[in-house]
């Protein structure tokens, strides 16, 4: 039997260092050098896919799987989804998707992980790895491969986010599951619990998640009024 999870303990915090000191480290390393930059992108996707087939064997091995867990629904799946076409190709549209829907959302995952027991638990490595991946590859794509938010990406984002919610809201209650926590809070600690009950808490959600998606862009906001005119970032890309 492994150890018990300790929320904010030493792993912990090991985890969520590691999860910004690498990315960060590999930035220094691949910027401005394109073989190196699209090696990178190609390992952190490698990892990614790798992280899914592995929730998915273990899940199976230990007959876990069922509606409520199989289906792509949660908004890390389609984050994940984001980052693999964004490693892959450099997209815009797909890296800004990734962007915001991980930092507002994945960054959770790694803040209160949903899991029971720490290293090596391989619930705990398939879960951290794959949630730390998807920000690590986020950040890598910001600061090595210079991608960034554009104005024009809140308009983008937020129909995405909305036309999310709808997905997962109907598969909620087509199969009374809970993807994307429409259904119920989650059931264990996270910023949920400091809302309302259901279903209050969901406008509660929206509202912060449209929040979260200007605090997101206000870096870039500020980075861009403090250039020259000419050398701002226009509204569409």
């Amino acid at each position: 039997m492994h150890d018990k999870f300790v929320l904010f303990g030493t792993e912990h915090w090991i985890v969520m260092a590691l999860t910004f000191a690498v990315p960060l480290a590999l930035s220094a390393i691949g910027a401005g050098k394109p073989a190196r930059d699209l090696a990178i992108r190609r390992a952190y996707a490698t990892v990614l896919i790798a992280t899914w087939i592995a929730w998915y064997v273990l899940f199976i091995s230990r007959d876990w799987l069922s509606w409520g867990n199989a289906l792509p629904m949660n908004l890390c799946d389609w984050t994940t989804i984001a980052v693999l076409i964004a490693c892959f190709t450099r997209s815009q549209k797909a890296y800004e998707l990734a962007y915001f829907w991980s930092l507002a959302g994945t960054l959770q995952g790694i803040i209160t992980p949903d899991v029971n027991f720490g290293f090596p638990e391989p619930q705990f490595d398939v879960f951290i790895l794959g949630h730390a991946a998807i920000i690590g590859a986020v950040i890598y794509l910001t600061f090595g491969s210079g991608l960034r938010p554009v104005p024009a990406s809140i308009p983008r984002v937020a129909a995405w986010t909305i036309l999310y919610a709808a997905a997962a809201g109907f598969t909620d209650w087509l199969l009374k599951v809970n993807y994307g926590f429409f259904y119920d809070k989650p059931n264990h600690a996270t910023v949920y619990d400091y809302l309302s009950r259901w279903p209050v808490y969901i406008p509660e959600v929206i509202a912060i998640g449209i929040a979260a998606i200007f605090v997101l862009y206000a870096p870039w906001w500020f980075a861009d009024v403090a250039k020259p005119p000419h050398a701002r970032m226009r509204f569409g890309r």
